[in-house]
């Protein structure tokens, strides 16, 4: 089996990224990409642990695009570099997410919950701050009965403490992953909100501005439209990938190795272009 989308606490993960590849190695797999959020400050480790523990490993990143009225994340796979480019998107990016960050906190203030900002930075570990650190903080002092309430209640789009996001445009993206020596790839497409009839007219522009494949299978979507993404994919000439987005008890219902319908991602699912990319 091989995982090509997991993220370790260096975003928003439960795990170290040593961690992450020695339950990696535990789950049986072969290969494994780590792509945390806007950050490519867990690779050094993971790509060490991979190698004394003999899995392959792809460094690798999920870049938040700018994209309505749904949500594009673009993965990053195979970086051989931090190059300048990204480094810069990256920057960007965290600090709007600081600012963001604050703007929550605030919001929460005037809503009358006493909010410590230094346990919710704690409860990231050194990682990326982010709104899943802010529903453990409001599940740990019993604002909400879990995470998940915390979003449905608060945090989700629409909701009382959401705040949007600045994110960079779509050619940014590619160009700042192709300059560090990877490949991108979009990370689950029906998280576009594009309906069937465009998705082709869509995924066809995207190939044409530079993307290289899509992963096509993520346990947030059904078989019967992963199979349909596929098809889809591989008409475009565009390469297909297969993640389980773990981010570990963050997400319990996320296993590593399993993507749609908790099937286990085979290796025919790391194309050519990936495989040689590997450490």
């Amino acid at each position: 089996m091989i995982d090509l989308h997991t993220h370790s606490t260096a975003s928003d993960g439960s795990y170290t990224p040593s961690a992450l590849v020695s339950r990696a190695l535990d789950a049986g797999l072969s290969v494994l990409a780590l792509t945390d959020h806007d950050s490519v400050s867990g690779n050094t480790e993971a790509a060490a642990a991979a190698s004394v523990a003999g899995i392959g490993f792809l460094c690798g990143v999920e870049l938040d695009i700018d994209w309505k009225p749904g949500e594009c994340h673009l993965l990053g796979l195979g970086l051989s570099s931090s190059h300048p480019e990204l480094a810069e998107r990256l920057e960007a990016l965290n600090r709007d997410r600081t600012n963001r960050n604050r703007e929550i906190a605030a919001k929460m203030r005037e809503a009358g919950i006493d909010i410590d900002i230094e346990r919710v930075e704690a409860l990231a570990a050194g990682g990326t701050v982010g709104r899943p650190h802010f529903a453990q903080f409001l599940a740990e002092t019993k604002v909400v009965k879990n995470r998940q309430q915390a979003f449905d209640r608060y945090l989700a789009k629409d909701r009382p403490f959401y705040i949007e996001r600045n994110s960079i445009s779509l050619d940014e993206g590619i160009s700042a992953i192709r300059a560090s020596g990877g490949l991108p790839v979009l990370a689950h497409p029906l998280s576009l909100y594009v309906s069937w009839g465009r998705m082709a007219e869509v995924l066809a522009g995207f190939r044409d501005r530079g993307l290289a494949g899509i992963e096509a299978w993520h346990p947030g979507a059904r078989i019967a439209d992963c199979e349909r993404l596929e098809k889809l994919a591989r008409e475009l000439g565009l390469f297909v990938t297969a993640g389980s987005d773990f981010h570990g008890e963050a997400r319990p219902d996320r296993r590593l190795g399993r993507t749609a319908g908790r099937r286990p991602i085979d290796d025919r699912y790391l194309p050519p272009e990936l495989a040689a990319l590997l450490s």
